[in-house]
């Protein structure tokens, strides 16, 4: 009986290992699986600007392809105004567990340019860079009813009117707002910069003649450039474009060694469980490589592009250190 009562208890410290190990296997089993069934409930997608413009187009694109994909709703919620600073806000405030994301465009590293400390979170550091999924040229686009022909045509009329010819963009701070700036400095130009709450609004002037002209990306524009409600003069790219192969570059037109493009992609909440942004990242590089995608695309007048990780991180970092020095230089600030 003494020996049996031994034998048990030394048995006992074997099973409590054992019971350990258990636990320990069946919560990593659990965590995976739980990583695995991401999402569980709806997915928001925060974008900058509003309903129309391209940013909300292709995130449109996306969020269709992501539903399909990971077999939950995710939902557009557009927040724009301030230079998109209210959609970011409300992404780098949110929890970082995958169910509200933003969808950005290059605007995004412009924020730390512009608002220099004036803003709640920081455009690089509280966000997590996914995946870009798309890329577009800049265009300059005038109303048919400016008398110009050519950007000599539109560059003489300026110089001849300073201040006088309108140029909009989709707001302090945008994309087409450092463009237009980077362009007029380079060139001695002085121009009325328009701001808008999205590319949208500045389609609609410049072909109601309300607007002159407008930096815009080439997905916004194209529709009217091809249906000749908007005259495109050159295309800051380092070669034409296949969208529209008679529009010449910057170079080409006599704009000197001028060049602007946008990318458009997914950011998260930083501190992101790594399942879940392995998931995303996956999620948005299938929907750039798709077929379905890419013609998506090229009707927007935009390229499928996948640079994700820390390769798009690396990006972020690098184009908001460049865009505070242009800003620097030109003295831009928000309002």
């Amino acid at each position: 009986m003494h020996k049996k009562f031994e034998k048990n208890r030394a048995v006992a410290p074997m099973n409590k290992t054992l019971a350990a190990m258990f636990l320990i296997a069946y919560g990593a089993a659990h965590a995976q699986t739980g990583a695995a069934a991401y999402p569980t409930k709806p997915v928001k997608l925060v974008v900058g600007f509003a309903a129309g413009g391209p940013t909300d187009v292709v995130a449109r694109a996306f969020a269709d392809h992501a539903s399909k994909a990971l077999g939950q709703p995710f939902i557009i919620d557009n927040k724009p105004g301030a230079g998109t600073i209210i959609a970011a806000q409300a992404v780098a405030s949110a929890p970082a567990d995958g169910y509200t994301l933003l969808f950005g465009a290059t605007n995004h590293t412009m924020i730390p340019a512009l608002y220099q400390g004036r803003v709640k979170f920081d455009a690089v550091k509280s966000f997590r860079p996914l995946c870009t999924v798309a890329s577009s040229p800049t265009v300059l686009v005038v109303a048919p009813s400016l008398p110009v022909k050519t950007l000599a045509d539109y560059q003489a009329k300026a110089r001849a009117e300073p201040g006088r010819v309108t140029a909009g963009t989709a707001g302090v701070g945008s994309s087409g707002h450092f463009a237009t700036e980077v362009f007029a400095r380079a060139q001695s130009l002085q121009l009325n910069h328009v701001p808008y709450k999205g590319a949208a609004h500045v389609v609609t002037d410049l072909m109601g003649g309300q607007l002159d002209s407008s930096f815009a990306t080439l997905g916004s524009v194209l529709p009217q450039i091809q249906s000749g409600k908007l005259r495109a003069l050159a295309v800051g790219a380092p070669k034409r474009s296949a969208l529209v192969p008679d529009v010449p570059t910057f170079a080409e037109a006599g704009g000197g060694n001028y060049a602007a493009d946008v990318w458009y992609g997914v950011l998260a909440p930083a501190g992101l469980p790594e399942p879940v942004a392995q998931a995303l990242e996956r999620t948005a590089a299938d929907f750039a490589k798709s077929e379905s995608a890419a013609d998506k695309l090229r009707g927007l007048g935009m390229d499928a592009e996948s640079v994700c990780g820390n390769t798009f991180a690396t990006r972020v970092v690098r184009e908001a250190a460049t865009y505070s020095q242009i800003a620097k230089a030109l003295d831009l600030k928000a309002d």
